[in-house]
């Protein structure tokens, strides 16, 4: 049993998973269910030491899918009743077993590093999870990061239960016509044939969730997905008691319009924390991946509102110190926006009778300007007012994020809007080539991945060059028959004829510079960049000395009709008899696809416009196996790259949509590929090693790949946001949430008394050392103990004092209740760099994310009515 079960068993109800013999008719084999429980469990997607099991049932089916579940399904029956009566076979199948089961109970970092129950449970929100390609629920980068960390969370032993939904067809699949274009295809997902199981009552009833909409109620099935040490619930409204219209809402990932994409964001959030209700479990933390969950903010203030008679402002007070929101979206028009006529379609009867809420401030909630009526309700919005922690996803994102949500935080720094940042990292055991795991293991010992990694850097750094360079050409020749199988493959789907697939034979080598880009066609990352020159490509992917190879790869959304136009631009190149035997563009980009890429090339190309990549985790990919990134200085390069570590496009510079930036940007790109990559790559010594590539790709590997990865990553989720969250909770929950609701009449208070505080008078004494301010305040009907007065340091530069509290003296009896304040800074710049002003002090209380008042002495325009004296 994990100890995520242990922890269900104690806190509620039992709920057990579905039987095998849910999904699949077992033969009459002891065994067969040893063989289930490891196919269930989707820890193989990245350890693979259960490979050779499922070969050997049907080499054939395993070396096309690497599917466990699906072998173990489709394998005959007799197959497997001889294999398993093997006593070797037998024998290796039970000790994988036994060994997993251990693992699951053993104490794992967090337990180790910090026992006690800090924290019991974390809830996971996210529309999509990519973890295998044999569970189609994701499209690309938000999916990505949810399914890494996933699996981080159970190499680190941390207790996350992840929560999303479970979509009959998921995102669509792509194949590439005989003229190049895209076509949308939308398979059904059969639960059957996926690596999930029911989750059922004691009493094997199949659990269900209720969610209301107009006038009826949807109905969600609960599955479970085993992640190793975690599980991740999926719901799913494809239910015979729902009626036909409403059983297709779980349909399809990010299809249909508004209404569509309002209705599943209402059963992931409401229905997903309803779920825990159901389950027994009383998650302390609630992360919300991005806003479309956001509805789990109000459903969690419900539950607290009947469990204690609390109205929905008390109790959101104290819930929403438990909720973290990670943003990923870099421009306003990523956030999801609903209009308050559908809004209130579908939420007004939960806004009146659930939260007890009048409507207004329902959609007050979701406004930048609540007095607003035609604004529209904006989930991110939600978020962040019904969370106590909010990051972006890279330091750059960070401040890019804090300008996207000035408009909540009126008369405060862009600087000091509340929004963090945590980098994103990628799991490093789900994209690392069977090659690159050997090389680390070889260099770090097993499992590498797992807690701090202060050692990797110096143990990579001992690896010769010979080894390194040996490690990428046989993951070159691993990548060149990919290359050539996916290749026939796609092309003979497309009609080819055997005589037209003759070439594909001798498509690629490895000892070729190979390049890769892969990632979603849309205008602003601008796939097409590198093909501005299509003359002065060609020449560069076919010099006769220095050839380099070219492999794209992404698709477009089926809505997206330039994106659709630049996957056709590059399938034109591609189709050229002069460029395809140098370049070509691999169609249905999924997990699958992106393994091969990221293991294979030799560099990873990234193009976005500046400031429009909130961190990207796909040039993450290639550094453990030793891939090195040519990228926009934006997201995740922006702080990662050196000019010892790969290679820098742009300067930093915020640009829309430019045609002549762009064309400056493509002239740098084709220069930094043809004086620097190229030279660098087929520069050799005498032993036939590029020494300077191989140093390079050394320290990439080195510095890099652990400062990238979902373990530091987890790890800092959990100490700069999960810990935190689960201490300003439990707090406020004490007493039966006593502890909030005081803390929420203390906002009552000040916000009623907030208008009647003033400023009287600032004088300023400048030597030449150091400026001495002096601030005489009124606090009005404000305890003044309620309130800090701060210097506020207006030069946003490294060297500048930020913000600092003053001093306060005792009340001045002849100045009618004033308070007076005094701080010497130093005179390093003008006094006139300086304000003063007033916030709210409240210990626990975050301000100004929960608490947003400010006040500046603006009289007069402010410093004409301060008075300056030079001493």
């Amino acid at each position: 049993m994990s100890q995520n079960e242990i922890r269900e068993e104690k806190m509620g109800t039992r709920i057990n998973s579905g039987r095998p013999s849910d999904l699949v008719r077992p033969p009459d084999a002891e065994g067969f269910s040893t063989l289930m429980e490891l196919a269930l469990d989707l820890r193989w997607s990245w350890d693979h030491a259960t490979d050779a099991i499922w070969r050997r049932l049907d080499p054939k089916l395993w070396e096309s899918t690497r599917n466990p579940w699906i072998v173990l399904q489709t394998a005959s029956r007799e197959r497997i009743r001889q294999v398993l009566q093997e006593p070797f076979f037998r024998q290796e199948v039970d000790g994988f077993l036994l060994e997993r089961r251990r693992e699951l109970v053993a104490p794992a970092w967090f337990q180790n590093h910090h026992p006690g129950g800090l924290v019991n449970c974390i809830a996971y929100f996210s529309m999509e999870f990519m973890l295998s390609e044999a569970l189609p629920i994701y499209s690309g980068g938000l999916g990505n990061v949810a399914g890494d960390q996933l699996k981080a969370a159970s190499d680190l032993g941390i207790p996350v239960i992840g929560i999303g939904l479970l979509y009959q067809q998921g995102y669509f699949r792509q194949i590439i016509d005989r003229n190049g274009a895209q076509q949308a295809l939308y398979p059904y997902n059969d639960p059957g044939q996926l690596p999930i199981t029911p989750t059922r009552r004691e009493d094997g009833e199949w659990l269900h969730i209720d969610v209301q909409l107009p006038g009826y109620a949807v109905r969600l099935r609960v599955w479970q997905v085993k992640v190793g040490r975690v599980k991740l619930y999926l719901l799913d409204s494809n239910d015979a008691a729902n009626y036909p219209a409403h059983r297709g809402i779980t349909g399809e990932l990010y299809g249909g319009g508004a209404e569509l994409r309002l209705q599943q964001e209402m059963l992931l959030g409401i229905g997903g924390w309803r779920l825990f209700g159901e389950l027994g479990i009383r998650p302390e933390v609630c992360h919300l991946n991005e806003g479309h969950a956001a509805f789990a903010v109000l459903e969690r203030a419900r539950s607290h509102m009947l469990e204690t008679g609390q109205p929905f402002d008390a109790a959101l007070s104290v819930t929403r110190a438990g909720n973290i929101f990670t943003t990923h979206t870099a421009v306003h028009a990523g956030f999801d926006r609903f209009d308050p006529q559908l809004v209130e379609q579908y939420l007004g009867h939960y806004a009146k009778q659930a939260l007890n809420l009048p409507f207004s401030e329902f959609m007050a909630l979701g406004r930048a300007n609540p007095e607003d009526a035609s604004e529209p309700f904006n989930m991110a919005f939600l978020a962040i007012r019904g969370s106590g922690a909010v990051n972006g996803v890279s330091q750059l994102h960070g401040k890019v994020a804090r300008h996207l949500f000035e408009p909540l935080f009126p008369r405060w720094p862009s600087r000091e809007v509340p929004v963090g940042h945590v980098t994103n990292g990628v799991h490093v055991p789900s994209w690392d080539s069977p090659e690159a795991e050997a090389l680390w293991a070889e260099a770090c010992g097993l499992e590498p991945w797992v807690g701090e990694s202060s050692m990797l850097d110096n143990n990579i750094r001992n690896i010769t060059d010979e080894r390194l360079w040996q490690f990428r050409i046989d993951a070159g020749q691993s990548f060149v028959r990919y290359i050539r199988m996916r290749m026939e493959e796609q092309l003979t789907v497309a009609g080819a004829s055997r005589v037209e697939l003759a070439w594909v034979k001798s498509l690629f080598s490895p000892e070729v510079l190979t390049i890769g880009f892969a990632r979603r066609f849309t205008s602003y990352k601008r796939p097409n960049l590198l093909l501005a020159d299509p003359k002065r490509l060609l020449r560069l992917l076919s010099h006769a000395e220095r050839p380099v190879q070219l492999v794209i790869a992404g698709k477009a959304h089926p809505a997206d009709r330039e994106g659709q136009a630049l996957i056709q631009a590059w399938t034109d190149f591609t189709a050229k008899t002069s460029v395809r035997s140098h370049a070509v563009f691999l169609s249905d980009y999924d997990m699958n696809v992106s393994e091969h890429l990221v293991q294979g090339v030799d560099v990873w190309l990234n193009t976005p416009r500046y400031m429009w990549e909130a961190s990207g985790t796909s040039g993450m990919k290639v550094l453990a196996n030793g891939g090195m990134n040519l990228s926009e200085l934006d997201g995740w390069w922006a702080e990662a790259y050196s000019p010892d570590l790969g290679w820098a496009l742009g300067g930093g510079q915020n640009h829309e949509s430019d045609p002549e930036q762009d064309a400056l940007e493509a002239e740098q790109l084709y220069r930094i590929l043809e004086e620097e990559v190229v030279p660098e790559f087929y520069n050799r010594g005498p032993n036939g090693i590029p020494e300077k590539w191989v140093g390079r790709m050394r320290e990439s590997m080195a510095r890099l790949t652990p400062q990238f990865s979902a373990s530091r990553s987890v790890r800092e989720y959990l100490e700069r946001y999960y810990l935190p969250a689960a201490a300003s909770y439990r707090n406020r929950m004490a007493d039966n949430g006593a502890v909030g609701r005081r803390m929420y009449d203390w906002q009552l208070r000040l916000s009623r008394e907030w208008h009647t505080i003033r400023f009287i008078d600032v004088n300023v004494k400048t030597d030449n050392e150091r400026h001495v301010f002096e601030v005489l305040l009124h606090p009005g009907n404000v305890d003044p103990d309620m309130v800090r007065v701060e210097l506020y340091d207006e030069v946003d530069a490294p060297e500048s004092d930020g913000c600092r509290e003053m001093s306060r003296d005792a009340s001045l009896p002849d100045k009618d209740g004033c308070f007076l304040y005094r701080m010497e800074a130093p005179a390093a710049h003008s006094w006139n760099d300086y304000a003063v002003r007033v916030i709210p002090r409240n210990i626990g209380l975050g301000v100004p994310l929960e608490e947003s008042h400010i006040l500046w002495d603006d009289r007069a325009d402010r410093k004409g009515g301060w008075r300056h004296t030079q001493g």
